[in-house]
């Protein structure tokens, strides 16, 4: 990277470099390339706003994290920090965890919370969901601006939930429900989602 950096990336796109690497950032632009040459395959048109990833922000108001007495080698920390955010399926996700346990053991109820806010994340993002904060009184879910959900659905389960659910702004869905245990937590919110994208 630092190379990168220092030099540029060269000619990836034409005759000359464009500039817009060290924008972005070579890692967002390798995967918006990706995701564009994948659209493209699919016979879908390249579509400008589609080339951003979504980042969901998950917070289930618990520590989610590698403790240092669980992976003591910083390094493989910020690795394994790296390979939990590039996972795009839950297959992915298990199989870190087996990773995980294979090679340090049992994982501690931080470990387990970082890949539950994983898992919450992967169900999030194809709704749109940029933000997901779940305490022990409420869930709020906040979305893009134009997310790709169906607003007759979310209208639906707000019906379904009577009170407890509700709209906190043109981007918010707020859900109120007793939660202490953030297992609990995590639970619901897939829940919520899946109901959303059903």
């Amino acid at each position: 990277m630092h190379d990168l950096e220092i030099r540029g990336a060269g000619e990836i796109l034409g005759e000359s470099q464009s500039g817009e690497i060290q924008e972005v950032g070579f890692s967002l632009y390798t995967r918006m390339l990706d995701r564009a040459v994948r659209r493209l395959k699919a016979g879908k048109a390249a579509d400008i706003d589609d080339g951003v990833d979504i980042s969901t922000e998950v917070n289930l108001h618990v520590p989610a994290l590698l403790p240092e007495t669980y992976c003591s080698d910083v390094h493989e920390r910020l690795s394994l920090y790296k390979r939990l955010a590039d996972a795009e399926t839950r297959e992915e996700l298990e199989a870190m965890q087996e990773e995980l346990v294979d090679r340090f053991g049992l994982l501690p109820d931080p470990a387990r919370a970082l890949i539950q806010c994983h898992e919450v994340r992967l169900a999030a993002r194809p709704l749109g969901v940029t933000r997901v904060d779940a305490t022990h009184e409420a869930v709020q879910l906040q979305f893009v601006k134009n997310p790709p959900l169906d607003g007759g659905k979310v209208l639906d389960f707000i019906r379904k939930k009577g009170r407890a659910a509700r709209l906190a702004g043109p981007d918010r869905l707020r859900v109120d429900v007793k939660l202490p245990a953030w297992q609990e937590r995590a639970q619901a919110v897939k829940d919520i989602l899946l109901q959303l994208a059903a």
